[in-house]
């Protein structure tokens, strides 16, 4: 199994995540394990320099959206500042073992996980390959003037 997104988002994450000197965070809408939308949410967290809280206004509200028909909740997204792309003790402690996707954004490097009972890193999660496709235009060419260099 593998997670995968298309290069323009890889390239919005690592754009949202050098933009600011906080955690950023938001929800991964699509379908099985195909990301076919990010939503930016608000980090509502005490301290977000150091930790992550989707604002629960904007998960409610893609909850409803996915039962009115649109694409659903199958993770979320959040990056790392000033550490590296992998599950914390903290992402575990605060995750449930629902197999949801997480993705980890440090630097230009975007990780993959499924959060599980008993897994490989803190007893919370399993890695999960990232596969970056769907070339969109020329600038999202691997090959491209505006290509991330692969991780």
């Amino acid at each position: 199994m593998m997670v995968k997104i298309t290069i323009a988002q890889r390239r919005e994450l690592c754009a949202m995540a050098a933009a600011t000197p906080h955690e950023i965070c938001g929800l991964l809408l699509g379908d099985g394990d195909i990301v076919t939308r990010l939503v930016p949410c608000r980090n509502v967290a005490a301290d977000p320099a150091i930790r992550f809280e989707i604002d629960p206004a904007a998960l409610i509200a893609a909850h409803r959206a996915a039962r009115g028909g649109s694409d659903r909740i199958i993770g979320h997204y959040h990056s790392h500042p000033s550490g590296v792309a992998a599950p914390s003790p903290r992402d575990a402690a605060d995750a449930a073992p629902d197999g949801c996707i997480w993705l980890i954004v440090a630097g230009a490097v975007v990780t993959g996980w499924r959060a599980v009972a008993g897994g490989a890193m803190h007893g919370r999660f399993d890695p999960l390959p990232v596969e970056v496709s769907g070339c969109t235009g020329s600038g999202d060419s691997p090959q491209g003037r505006n290509a991330i260099p692969p991780r």
